[in-house]
């Protein structure tokens, strides 16, 4: 006779209650009511429990014995498949997005830079972990990263969202060939479909990978040296091409490693000092024996007492080969891409870059707080081009002018 709500509320009596195909409630001498299923598998009699009644309900019983009853259909002993679910269970609670992330990025440690390295963990933990770094892996829905990218997105910075969102597919590429989880989920997650389009132009510049064979064409130009070490500081100073045309050697300080620019020459007109790398004192050095005994630092060659043009200093990169593909101002986007995914400050690479802060008391907040950052930072970026030299050859077609 099976088993009904109402009896089993005054079932008190110990022994083994049937209920039908194996499924029975087992009362203790002590109490204690336990539903187990009583089967055969190849050959051998076995037991399996499906909790403790009233927290586990008749009908719930009878589900469980379903299922246990399908799986021996299909020729499977339910007791294994219950420790392997178990098993699987405790596998996906310490497989953790963190912890798969943290993983990926020791796997890849050795084929990045280590700014790189660094760039790329900093990001995830400052936009993905919060939000779902103790969540399994095999858990996380494209609902969940979408959620995250939209935010970075709605924060103003779309570039990030897209590299972010390629950083976890990544690591769910990683987690399904180290069968962690069975397949990626994110696939379909697509920059394109999920930010909205931006409409952004840019000057021509340099990227990263560009910069051994530019390094390599600037050391064999043989053009005006004043042209050449105008553009060598360009780019470690990272300044806007009319600041560096119109320096004054009165601007500069060598004891201090620092160029002072009055207000009326910057942009925004408001002074900006800079701070000189060991590499940009060595060219102004260079300078001094060129122009030394002049007001400018980078004078006209034909046109004494008037700075280089801007078309100069251009004129001399599409000589180099790279007309349309790099200008003078190119510079500083070439800096701040690299520092920003190097992972430096935004804060110090926008204040080296000298866009100013509209907020006067954030302002002076800044002036007296990152120069000393910035020129730890400018010195890493004079570090950092010292090292991409020699890196690549010269690509066939560019031609250095003489």
């Amino acid at each position: 006779m099976k088993l009904t709500d109402a009896k089993l509320r005054t079932l008190t009596a110990p022994g083994k209650h049937a209920d039908g195909h194996g499924l029975y409630l087992e009362v203790t001498a002590t109490g204690g009511r336990y539903w187990r299923m009583k089967y055969r598998h190849a050959g051998k009699e076995k037991r399996l429990a499906f909790g403790v009644y009233p927290e586990v309900s008749l009908k719930a019983a009878r589900e469980r014995q379903a299922e246990a009853r399908a799986i021996l259909a299909r020729g499977d002993d339910p007791a294994a498949v219950k420790r392997e679910a178990a098993a699987q269970a405790q596998r996906e609670a310490v497989q953790t997005f963190e912890a798969v992330a943290r993983e990926w990025l020791g796997h890849q440690a050795g084929r990045w830079a280590a700014d790189t390295l660094a760039a790329i963990r900093k990001s995830l933990e400052a936009d993905v972990f919060p939000k779902i770094g103790t969540r399994p892996v095999a858990h996380l829905r494209p609902r969940e990263v979408m959620e995250i990218i939209k935010g970075i997105e709605g924060r103003g910075a779309a570039e990030t969202a897209g590299r972010v969102l390629q950083r976890v597919k990544a690591v769910f590429r990683y987690a399904v060939v180290h069968e962690l989880i069975d397949s990626n989920p994110m696939l379909d997650l697509k920059p394109a479909e999920l930010l909205k389009p931006r409409q952004v132009r840019h000057r021509a510049a340099l990227t990263d990978k560009e910069l051994p064979a530019f390094l390599a064409v600037l050391d064999a130009y043989e053009g005006d040296p004043t042209t050449k070490a105008a553009l060598r500081l360009l780019m470690l100073t990272a300044v806007r091409p009319g600041e560096l045309r119109g320096a004054r050697w009165a601007e500069i300080d060598t004891d201090a490693a620092q160029w002072r620019i009055p207000a009326e020459r910057m942009k925004m007109k408001a002074p900006h000092v800079v701070p000189l790398s060991t590499a940009a004192l060595e060219v102004l050095a260079d300078m001094k024996a060129i122009s030394g005994a002049a007001e400018l630092v980078f004078p006209s060659p034909f046109y004494p007492g008037k700075p280089l043009s801007e078309n100069t200093l251009n004129s001399a990169l599409a000589r180099m080969g790279y007309k349309g593909e790099h200008t003078a101002h190119g510079f500083r986007a070439l800096f701040s891409t690299v520092a920003n995914e190097c992972g430096h400050d935004g804060d110090v690479i926008e204040r080296q870059l000298a866009h100013v802060e509209r907020n006067d008391v954030r302002a002076a907040y800044h002036r007296a707080t990152y120069l000393d950052d910035r020129a730890a930072l400018m010195q890493w970026w004079a570090d950092y081009l010292a090292g991409r030299k020699g890196g690549r050859v010269v690509p066939i077609g560019r031609k250095v002018a003489a």
